[in-house]
C-alpha cells in the first residue's frame, strides 16, 4: 500500500509516563467499554476473562495507583479454554450490568462488582455482537449460528430468535427499543422488529461480507460497511442505498456516527460518518451531501477501531500499526499520537470526554488523559 502519512509535525506525542497501563490479561484484549456512569472500564480478552477496572480520578500515568480490578471468569476449571474467548461486551444504560459475549456461544450478565448474574444459552456458535436497547428491557445478540436473539432482561428468557440470514451474523444494532438491524457474511442487512416473523426491510447491495452496521442518533439512517470496500447509507423509505461511499480501496472494518446533529447533545454540529479501513485510512463523510469531508492518513496498517469524543469534536483511532491517533474533526488533522506495544483492537472514550482507553494485542489495556 502506498500511503504517505500526512506530515505529523503538528501532532504532539503522548509519552509513556502519561499513560496508565493495565496489566493482568494473559492474552490479546479484543474489546473495551467505559461504563456510562462513573469510572469503570470493562475489557474482554482471549484469555477467557473479562475485567472491570476502577479507574481513579485524576491524571493517568506511571504515578497512578494500580486500579482495583474484578476478574470475570468465563470458565470453571483452571485451564484457559480457547472456546471461551470474550469477543464482545456492552454495558446497560444505567451502568449496573455488563453483558459479555463469548466464543462458546453464551452471553453472560455480570453486575459491576463482577458477580455472574445470568448465563444465556441458546446460540449454537460464537457471539460476535451484543447490545442493550436504551430502555434496558431487551438485550440483542448476533451469532455465527446465523441468528439474532432478543432476550427479555426481566426473565432472561429468549423473547424471539430471528433466523433470516444464511450465514454468520457479524453485527447487530438497535434502531429504537423494539426494532433493530442485523448484518452478515451473506452480504445482507435485515431490519427486524420484535413480534414480527419476517424482516421489516431487507437491504441488498453489498458485494461482500457486511462487517458493521450503525443507526444514526435519530434512528432514521442506517450505515453499513463491508469487505467490498464500500460504506453505504440506507433509509427505510427506499430499497436502494441513499449513498454509496467508494473512496476506500480495501475492506472497511468499522463505522461510527458522530454524536452530533438532531437527537444529540450537540444539535448545532453536522452529522458525520467515520469509516475505518484495512487501507490504513479513516474517511469522514458529509451524510447530507453524500460527499467526502476528510481522508485521515496517518496509520500504516489496518485501522480496526474509531471512536468520537462525546462533544463530537475529536476522533480517536486504533490500528494494527500499534498507534493510537487523536484527530481534530473540524480540521481533519492529527493532533495527538501514542505508540503502544501491540496492535490496537478497540478504542473508546469515557462519557466526560477526558479519558480514552485502548486495548492491545500484547495483553494490555491503556488509559490516556485527553485535554486540549
Amino acid at each position: 500500500m502506498d500511503i504517505t502519512p500526512t506530515r505529523q509535525s503538528g501532532a504532539s506525542v503522548i509519552h509513556g509516563n502519561e499513560v496508565t497501563i493495565l496489566e493482568g490479561h494473559s492474552s490479546e484484549v479484543f474489546a473495551c467499554a467505559w461504563s456510562p456512569t462513573g469510572s469503570l472500564l470493562a475489557s474482554g480478552s482471549g484469555d477467557s476473562t473479562a475485567r472491570i477496572w476502577l479507574i481513579p480520578d485524576g491524571p493517568c500515568g506511571s504515578s497512578m495507583l494500580p486500579p482495583q480490578v474484578h476478574v470475570l471468569k468465563h470458565f470453571k476449571g483452571r485451564t484457559n479454554e480457547k472456546s471461551k474467548d470474550v469477543t464482545t461486551l456492552d454495558w446497560n444504560g444505567e451502568g449496573s450490568l455488563l453483558a459479555t459475549g463469548s466464543y462458546d456461544g453464551q452471553a453472560r450478565i455480570w453486575n459491576k462488582t463482577g458477580e455472574l448474574k445470568n448465563t444465556l444459552t441458546k446460540h449454537k456458535g460464537p457471539i460476535f455482537s451484543l447490545k442493550w436497547n436504551k430502555k434496558g428491557d431487551f438485550l440483542l445478540s448476533g451469532s455465527v449460528d446465523k441468528t439474532a436473539i432478543v432476550w427479555d432482561t426481566r426473565t432472561w428468557e429468549c423473547k424471539q430468535q430471528f433466523e433470516f440470514h444464511s450465514a454468520p451474523a457479524l453485527d447487530v444494532d438497535w434502531r429504537n427499543n423494539v426494532s433493530f438491524a442485523t448484518c452478515s457474511t451473506d452480504n445482507m442487512i435485515y431490519v427486524c422488529k420484535i413480534g414480527e416473523g419476517c424482516p421489516v426491510k431487507a437491504f441488498a447491495g453489498h458485494q461482500g461480507e457486511v462487517n458493521a452496521i450503525k443507526w444514526d442518533p435519530t434512528g432514521s439512517l442506517l450505515a453499513s460497511c463491508s469487505d467490498d470496500g464500500t460504506a453505504k447509507i440506507w433509509s427505510l423509505k427506499q430499497d436502494k442505498c441513499l449513498h454509496d461511499f467508494r473512496d476506500h480501496n480495501k475492506e472497511i472494518y468499522t463505522i461510527r456516527w458522530s454524536p452530533t446533529g438532531l437527537g444529540t447533545n450537540n444539535p448545532n454540529q453536522q452529522l458525520i460518518l467515520a469509516s475505518a479501513s484495512f487501507d490504513s485510512t479513516i474517511k469522514l463523510w458529509d451524510v447530507e451531501l453524500g460527499s467526502l469531508l476528510h481522508s485521515l492518513n496517518g496509520h500504516r496498517q489496518p485501522v480496526y477501531s474509531v471512536a468520537y469524543s462525546p462533544n463530537g469534536q475529536f476522533l480517536a483511532s486504533g490500528s494494527l500499526d500499534q498507534s493510537l491517533h487523536i484527530w481534530s474533526i473540524k480540521e481533519g488533522k492529527l493532533i495527538k499520537t501514542y505508540s503502544g506495544g501491540g496492535g490496537i483492537f478497540e478504542v473508546c472514550w469515557n462519557k466526560e470526554g477526558d479519558k480514552i482507553a485502548a486495548c492491545f494485542s500484547n495483553n494490555t489495556v491503556c488509559v490516556i488523559d485527553f485535554r486540549m
